[in-house]
């Protein structure tokens, strides 16, 4: 039987996210999982959900991750998903149409994404109006860099009228242990781009990040929140730089 559309979801312990993600994927033919070894039921509750699972390390790059996922698709078009996002009935009902239309010349589509921050949505800062390439056709590119990770896409693209609901880090906690994480890659990530870190760069780029998103980007008229994500981004800048110049003294 023909499959036209695959979705994959790449995991690591979120069994509290991913019966809620896969129910929303209920319109795709096939679905993937790609999960990193979690420690947690999430591969159990995923097969119960009627997902293929793929234990697979993350190795530090969700770039690779991504591709393995391609690799194991055989859906003409591909949607990836988080495990800490949701489906809305009208994006589901746009993603149908496209990939059922025979008239559509694009490779890839460009999908908006809504961050809600413990129950609010956050209409301002960094988290706004992002939008990321997670429709494509099966072999229309492959995914680069090892965080912060985009879809290349060979051929045209627009961007679609629905959203995505992004519901990430239920806790402070687990807000700052994200970040501690991803602060890593992101050095590496630099150190293989060439880039150089220095004292200008941890000093003064976090407080940068931080008067962008919480003045230009006007993340303060998202109260609480808006402070919270300017400061906790401000931190990963801090870490991102500071690391990357622990690997140069490696080097």
């Amino acid at each position: 039987m023909s499959i036209n559309l695959s979705a994959i979801v790449l995991t690591h312990n979120e069994e509290k996210n991913i019966k809620g993600c896969l129910k929303c994927l209920g319109f795709c033919d096939e679905i993937i999982v790609i999960d990193d070894n979690s420690s947690d039921k999430t591969a159990i509750l995923a097969k119960t959900a009627g997902a293929r699972v793929y234990e697979r390390s993350l190795n530090s790059s969700f770039s690779a991750q991504r591709n393995y996922g391609l690799g194991r698709t055989q859906g003409k078009w591909v949607f990836f998903v988080d495990a800490d996002e949701r489906i809305s009935d009208s994006l589901r009902n746009e993603i149908i149409q496209i990939i059922n239309d025979p008239l559509i010349n694009y490779m890839g589509f460009y999908v908006k994404r809504t961050d809600y921050l413990w129950g609010k949505e956050l209409k301002h800062g960094e988290t706004a109006n992002i939008s990321l390439v997670r429709l494509a056709r099966r072999k229309a590119g492959k995914w680069t860099r090892r965080v912060h990770e985009t879809w290349e896409i060979n051929g045209r693209t627009r961007e679609l009228k629905n959203s995505l609901s992004h519901y990430p880090h239920p806790t402070l906690t687990s807000f700052v242990n994200s970040i501690n994480t991803m602060s890593v890659l992101h050095a590496q990530a630099n150190l293989e781009e060439g880039k150089k870190s220095t004292l200008i760069k941890i000093i003064v780029w976090p407080i940068g990040k931080f008067l962008s998103n919480y003045l230009l980007k006007r993340g303060f008229i998202d109260g609480v929140r808006g402070l919270m994500v300017a400061l906790v981004m401000s931190f990963h800048s801090y870490l991102a730089w500071s690391k990357l110049w622990l690997l140069q003294r490696e080097k």
